[in-house]
C-alpha cells in the first residue's frame, strides 16, 4: 500500500511541476507579446507624428555612448597625455568687498 501512495505522490508532483512550468511559460510569452505590442504601437505613433521611433532613438544613444567611452574617455585608458604646467600656490582667503546697496532693493547685491 505504501508503494501505491508513493506512485500517486510522484505522479501528482510531476503533474504539478508540469502545470507550474506551463503557467510560467504562458506568463513569459504574455510579457513578450505585451512588449512587442507596446513597441509596435509607439513606433507607429512616431511614424504618424513624423518623429523617429523612440526605441530607435534610445538604441542610437546607447550606441553613441558606448562608442564614446570605448575611445578612451575613461581616465587611465589610452596613451597618457601631459597635463601641462602645474603651479603650486599658497592659498589665502579673499574677503568680500562691501557693495553699496541702492535703496531698499534686496537684490541689488545679487545683480551687481
Amino acid at each position: 500500500m505504501n508503494g501505491l501512495f508513493d506512485f500517486f505522490a510522484r505522479l501528482l508532483r510531476g503533474v504539478l511541476k508540469l502545470a507550474l512550468g506551463l503557467m510560467a511559460l504562458a506568463f513569459v510569452l504574455s510579457l513578450l507579446l505585451a512588449t512587442l505590442v507596446v513597441v509596435l504601437g509607439v513606433s507607429l505613433w512616431a511614424l504618424i507624428t513624423g518623429r523617429k521611433p523612440a526605441p530607435l532613438v534610445v538604441f542610437n544613444r546607447f550606441r553613441e555612448t558606448s562608442q564614446r567611452y570605448t575611445q578612451g574617455v575613461w581616465p587611465g585608458r589610452g596613451p597618457a597625455q601631459p597635463m601641462g604646467d602645474v603651479v603650486d600656490v599658497q592659498a589665502h582667503e579673499v574677503p568680500d568687498a562691501p557693495v553699496p546697496r541702492s535703496g531698499q532693493d534686496p537684490m541689488a547685491r545679487v545683480i551687481r
